[in-house]
């Protein structure tokens, strides 16, 4: 057994029912005296209890999926000129990653509140999306120092929007058992969170405001997010981003179409990868687990669906294959990668 594993430093608070009070502490631990908050109007309910317990110098609700290059200068301009010297994220992916997208830049430290199960909190990496491209990268300086996770925040989510953004944490465990820096650490948290995530999201669909179902989700949420920190964007994620920058797909519904299809396409090629994965469903096959779940769930389907033009899968097979690891389990030619994409697309049954 030979392998390098590291361990990103970040303090986590589990506190249902009390964030303005953890968000407070965590501040105030990290010396921050300046907080630029950032929230979208959308989450200005959740975010105001926050504020009044914390040093708020600016409120910034300028938040934009998959992070426009000038949403996010206009962003940092916008933490120089309150010389703030903390910031506090409240929100889904995207407002998490306007936050790193600031700390990349500035070096100022976050601590960040998710309000979905989008896991970019708990990673150190930051996206920005110029014109059609959207770029990736890894950066110690975009961790955020601390993360606190409170179930009460996300009983207002949308059900819809549950589903996606819990299949979108259930891609980063999957991507972590085959990702190119892939390790037993990192299968056995993906293992975990896989689980979690299959007893939490069914609880939470059925009871969207239930907290139990809420914490589990929140949990295997989060050990995704570690485990894909370590692991590194494997085939699935290198899809969804090329599709979500090219075409401005939402995020979390990308993810929740296209991971049925890869991992029909790397499991046979993964057989150890595939029985965790297939013992965290508790069900014979990976494939069969997910199905499953994706039925319980009702899960998004077909990319065309959500604004995806047929021949965008010509368009998007270049940048795609460039994309993907080389030691990605299956083979990826022109070929297969093109019929993967249009049933996607269509939302093709998976053989």
């Amino acid at each position: 057994m030979k392998f390098t594993h590291a361990t990103l430093p970040q303090r986590v608070v589990f506190a249902t029912g009390e964030s303005p009070a953890a968000v407070a502490a965590e501040a105030e631990a990290l010396g921050g005296s300046k907080v630029m908050l950032i929230a979208s109007d959308r989450e200005k309910e959740l975010a105001d209890p926050i504020a009044k317990e914390i040093p708020v110098v600016l409120r910034h609700e300028e938040v934009v999926m998959h992070v426009p290059v000038q949403v996010a200068e206009r962003a940092r301009r916008a933490a120089v000129d309150a010389s703030a010297d903390i910031l506090v994220s409240v929100g889904g992916g995207s407002t998490t990653g306007l936050a790193k997208a600031v700390a990349l830049t500035t070096g100022l430290p976050i601590v960040a509140v998710p309000t979905t199960y989008a896991g970019s909190e708990a990673t150190n990496v930051w996206g920005l999306t110029e014109g059609a491209t959207k770029t990736t990268g890894v950066d110690d300086k975009v961790l955020p120092a601390s993360v606190v996770y409170d179930a009460a925040l996300l009983t207002s989510l949308p059900g819809e929007m549950t589903v996606a953004s819990g299949l979108n944490a259930m891609a980063h465990c999957v991507d972590s058992m085959w990702g190119p820096r892939a390790d037993p650490i990192d299968r056995a948290l993906a293992q975990e969170g896989i689980r979690a995530l299959a007893t939490g999201l069914p609880a939470v669909a059925d009871d969207s405001t239930g907290v139990e179902g809420i914490e589990q989700t929140l949990y295997g949420a989060y050990l995704a997010a570690v485990a894909f920190a370590s692991a590194g964007s494997g085939m699935h994620h290198k899809i969804c981003h090329v599709l979500g920058g090219m075409f401005n797909l939402p995020h979390a519904q990308t993810h929740a179409v296209v991971l049925p299809y890869v991992l029909a396409f790397n499991a046979p090629h993964a057989p150890e990868a595939e029985a965790r994965i297939a013992q965290a469903f508790g069900s014979g096959k990976a494939g069969a687990g997910l199905a499953a779940l994706r039925e319980v769930l009702d899960a998004p389907r077909a990319l065309r669906d959500y604004g995806m033009p047929e021949d965008g899968i010509a368009k998007a097979l270049g940048p795609i294959t460039k994309a993907i690891p080389d030691d990605n389990p299956a083979p990826v030619t022109d070929e297969n990668l093109t019929a993967l994409l249009k049933a996607a697309w269509a939302g093709d049954p998976i053989n």
